[in-house]
């Protein structure tokens, strides 16, 4: 007979503890050709019924003696516990004593403190005035005994002491004291030379931490400036060795820039002054030798130098920079990989654009102020003396034919086909037409447009285009193409003439084919200079200015706003989708890409600045959120993945207007906005209303 506990397996299965209690009973199954016997199994269950009845019993008894032993130690814990929390209190009231009493303790040391810092403060400064009537008595004797004057190793001790001397000797009466006065201004300026000696030195031995020290120092004397020109002075030594000195002014910024920071208090300061003095001296004279050895013998090359210059090391274009800062990074035309691009990454204070602007201007704007008259002067001459040189291998001498031009064609074919005509000219078959002059003079106005694209102040760009197009115009079609047809129409034969050569319709198809040229020239690079795209920006303008209000963005009542977007947002994209249907209806080719990017970067700097004349409240803040969202979906019919992506970058700067103040460091260094300059960070910021009071400002310091 098993028993229940053999029986029992984990997992517990009922079924199958059955089944094992069967199999072991004899007769209880088929095992080993045993008869089954049903009251043999009948009894087994029985009697292992009263066998688990029994486990049963004594299981529930366990159970209960260990719930009774459970229970007691409960009230035993409780009891424990309830001791813990008294002996707790008794501690917490002991705690509280005890800090009230420390506070005590700490009111009273501060308040002894704030006593004794009131009487030996003046008493510093007694031992202090002491010292120096000591010092200034010296001075008075005429004989510097104290070891602070003698010793050269405390030049800084000496430095200090003379500083606040020299400030004392400016107030005492001339007449009495001009002797001691006199003596002190010298040794402040002995002083004062011995520390730029010293720095001197330190910079050329690399000694940064006794330059940084020295500085410190020099800082509150006057010759502070003159310790910066020698700074700057010796970092320019060996500096421009090479050809390249655009190349070689960078290399030496990035190393100024590097250690500048660890010398001297107000780096961004040393470092645009040694910019503007590598601009006024280096780049200056490099411009002047450049430009002014062909300023009067070459203009070909005089102002092939000036556009090299002015555009590929130094010019700085104004919208190129703004997406420079605003994207953070190098999917950019090639034109801003010059020297200012690369100067524009340092820190020169709070408008390095305009300080570098100015710079330029001061070299360039004696060379720019008449740059379109050496043009038009050059142009002019260049083109008649292509024209000279193709007439001259004709063995042709031009000559005046009538007053007539092309628009006279129809009716002069008419009079010579009714009306006899007197002795005709007789060209020999020759159209004198040549597509290699019309290429020749497409080239040099192409170069010219260029030129003039880059050089040109923006107010003076569409005149100055149209005098280069009216040059090409006059040498061109006047002087090549009328001049041909002219001669042509000269060269008919009269009607009763026999054998006749009708070379006019070749002039004609000639004249036709040059035409297209011409054409051509004028789509590609004189469109894209006189193109309406001012007109189309000074309109946004108006629609801004007239329709944008303050409360917009600061709304009276915060909880009663109701507008997705504002009435001047509306306007502008509907305007502004009208201007771009009508650009690629009227171009066709790389033509409308160009026009289209360009008036994309104007439009985007038209919204960002104009975001920046306002303040903003939260509410005010979602609702120019949700303007630039909607400029957003107006830049997307631009097709422009540059334009895109700055209204995207206009739209996280739009999302710091609305931040939590706790949260805004973490959205600053975000994936959009952690490339951008942190001015321009600081600048929307700023635009907040709870910028002070929220004390904003501590984020960007």
């Amino acid at each position: 007979m098993a028993t229940a506990a053999e029986l029992f397996e984990e997992p517990f299965v009922a079924d199958e503890y059955i089944e094992r209690l069967a199999w072991r009973t004899p007769g209880g199954g088929s095992r080993g050709g045993e008869a089954f016997d049903p009251k043999r199994l009948l009894e087994e269950f029985v009697n292992h019924i009263q066998e688990l009845q029994v486990m049963d019993e004594r299981i529930q008894r366990k159970v209960e003696k260990l719930e009774q032993q459970c229970q007691k130690e409960a009230k035993e814990f409780a009891k424990k516990v309830q001791e813990l929390q008294k002996s707790n209190q008794v501690a917490f009231q002991h705690f509280q004593e005890l800090d009230e009493h420390i506070s005590y303790v700490a009111t009273k040391v501060c308040h002894l403190g704030d006593q004794l810092e009131g009487v030996n403060t003046p008493r510093q400064r007694a031992v202090e005035a002491q010292k120096l009537m000591k010092y200034f008595n010296e001075f008075l004797d005429g004989e510097l005994k104290s070891d602070v004057f003698t010793n050269s190793e405390k030049i800084k001790e000496a430095a200090d002491i003379i500083q606040k001397l020299h400030l004392i000797a400016q107030e005492l009466p001339f007449d009495r004291f001009s002797e001691v006065k006199s003596k002190i201004a010298s040794k402040y300026h002995d002083l004062e030379c011995q520390l730029i000696q010293e720095f001197t030195s330190a910079q050329r031995r690399g000694e940064i931490s006794r330059m940084r020290e020295v500085a410190a120092v020099l800082l509150h004397f006057k010759g502070y400036s003159h310790c910066v020109d020698v700074y700057i002075k010796q970092c320019q030594e060996g500096a421009f060795l090479r050809n390249d000195v655009f190349e070689d002014a960078a290399i030496l910024c990035q190393r100024v820039n590097k250690q500048v920071g660890e010398v001297f208090s107000n780096p961004e300061t040393v470092l645009a002054k040694l910019i503007q003095n590598i601009f006024e001296v280096k780049l200056q004279s490099y411009v002047k030798d450049q430009l002014e050895e062909h300023r009067k013998s070459d203009a070909e090359q005089y102002l092939k130098n000036l556009y090299d210059l002015y555009t590929r090391y130094i010019h700085v274009d104004d919208e190129i920079i703004v997406v420079d800062t605003l994207l953070g990074s190098n999917d950019l035309p090639s034109r801003t990989t010059n020297l200012s691009s690369k100067l524009m990454e340092f820190n020169l204070g709070t408008d390095k654009q305009t300080f570098l602007s100015k710079l330029i201007k001061s070299i360039f704007i004696s060379y720019l102020e008449n740059y379109i008259e050496v043009e038009i002067g050059y142009l002019k001459s260049r083109s008649a003396m292509i024209l000279q040189r193709y007439y001259d291998s004709k063995n042709h001498q031009k000559r005046s034919i009538g007053t007539g031009g092309i628009q006279d064609l129809k009716e002069r074919i008419r009079q010579r086909t009714n009306l006899p005509l007197g002795p005709s000219i007789d060209t020999h078959g020759e159209t004198f037409l040549s597509q290699e002059v019309v290429v020749n003079l497409l080239q040099e106005t192409k170069q010219a447009f260029e030129r003039c694209h880059r050089l040109s102040d923006p107010s003076d760009l569409p005149k100055n285009a149209f005098r280069i197009f009216s040059m090409l115009v006059e040498f061109l079609c006047t002087e090549h193409i009328d001049y041909a047809l002219e001669t042509g129409l000269a060269g008919i034969p009269s009607s009763d003439s026999k054998n006749a050569n009708l070379y006019f319709l070749d002039v004609v198809h000639q004249a036709n084919t040059i035409f297209h040229l011409f054409d051509k020239q004028f789509n590609d690079h004189l469109m894209p200079l006189i193109r309406t795209l001012n007109c189309m920006i000074g309109q946004m303008k108006h629609i801004l200015a007239a329709e944008q209000k303050k409360t917009d963005f600061k709304p009276e009542d915060e909880n009663n706003v109701l507008i997705q977007y504002t009435n001047a947002c509306v306007k502008v994209c509907s305007y502004v989708r009208k201007q771009v249907e009508k650009i690629r209806k009227s171009m066709d080719g790389k033509n409308v890409d160009t026009v289209l990017m360009e008036l994309g970067v104007r439009f985007h700097r038209l919204i960002y600045e104009h975001l920046q004349q306002y303040s903003y409240s939260c509410m005010g803040g979602m609702l120019a959120i949700c303007d630039v969202a909607e400029y957003r979906k107006c830049a997307k019919d631009f097709k422009i993945a540059l334009v895109l992506q700055l209204f995207d970058t206009l739209h996280a700067l739009c999302n710091l207007l609305v931040v939590a103040p706790d949260n805004l460091k973490q959205v600053c260094s975000g994936e959009q906005l952690a490339n951008l300059d942190k001015n321009i960070l600081h600048s929307f910021v700023q635009l907040r209303v709870d910028y002070r009071s929220a004390r904003l400002a501590r984020h960007f310091s």
